[in-house]
């Protein structure tokens, strides 16, 4: 029997809308990319996948872009936290855990300025924006990064960890949250390791990437590289076209342009889906 994944990449707030965008753009071409066996989501993907399987349809995915924040914690990406990140990567060189570390080794220092919101503020904005506690049906991997080992965590329902909390965990950007606290492990953002950790997808026969950002992470693999490393085809990612970028614009933490990051990833459905239809269907 043929298996499927779906893996949904980081991007911050217009990153989840570009998501939306594309997943409606494309089922309403005939590519319903909800029916996946598999979903991995890292921090935007996260939520996108967490709330795609617990029932919300695409449409009206599309239509939570277009409607006020539900949440209200406003944080942006500085260009001072931007900056402090490339050097700590820079650093860390091709080492994937010493990367986690030094990310995380940083985010817990910056943890206790008052610029920062808490975890319990990130838990808040997830129940806001409508994750649940519990795991609903369906295979969904979380991807997260322990802050003090650097190493990978894939949170699943057998974990027993709410929902809301792997989430809030898998999207604590270092710099601009505070790493969340789960068994007495502090998480940060899973795209510390990879920007879509596609090779989670291992060992499904077709597998579909929707990539709000490509390998912002020097030395790190590439999707490219991660697919192929898994045996899957490269022409089924999308990553936004020209003028999804501008849409989305510098600050991926930006509210007020969800609604415009969600018109261009419908838009950009048009010109993909007969590529993923190939495939998909």
């Amino acid at each position: 029997m043929t298996t499927r994944a779906l893996v949904l990449g980081g991007g911050g707030i217009t990153g989840t809308a570009w998501q939306a965008g594309m997943l409606c753009g494309l089922a309403k071409r005939g590519v319903d990319l909800t029916e996946a066996d598999l979903i991995v989501g890292t921090s935007a993907g996260s939520v996108t996948g967490a709330l795609l399987r617990s029932g919300i349809g695409v449409e009206e995915l599309y239509d939570m872009q277009q409607r006020p924040p539900l949440d209200t914690m406003d944080v942006h990406m500085s260009l001072l936290t931007t900056l402090r990140l490339a050097v700590e990567l820079l650093r860390s060189g091709r080492d994937e855990e010493l990367r986690g570390r030094r990310l995380g080794r940083w985010a817990l220092d910056r943890a206790v300025h008052p610029d920062v919101p808490t975890a319990q503020a990130r838990f808040a904005a997830m129940r806001a924006r409508r994750v649940p506690d519990f795991w609903p049906d369906g295979a969904l991997h979380v991807a997260a990064v322990d802050a003090q080992s650097g190493a990978l965590r894939v949170f699943t329902r057998d974990d027993g960890v709410p929902l809301h909390r792997a989430v809030a965990a898998s999207c604590a950007i270092p710099g601009a949250y505070t790493p969340v606290e789960i068994d007495g492990h502090r998480y940060v953002d899973g795209g510390a390791r990879s920007s879509a950790n596609a090779d989670l997808a291992r060992g499904h026969d077709r597998v579909v990437v929707l990539a709000p950002i490509d390998a912002p992470i020097p030395f790190s693999q590439t999707i490219v590289r991660q697919l192929r490393r898994i045996g899957a085809t490269t022409d089924s990612m999308a990553t936004p076209d020209r003028a999804s970028r501008r849409a989305i614009g510098r600050d991926y933490l930006d509210h007020s342009r969800r609604g415009a990051a969600a018109t261009a990833g419908v838009r950009q459905a048009d010109a993909d889906a007969e590529r993923f239809a190939s495939m998909w269907n």
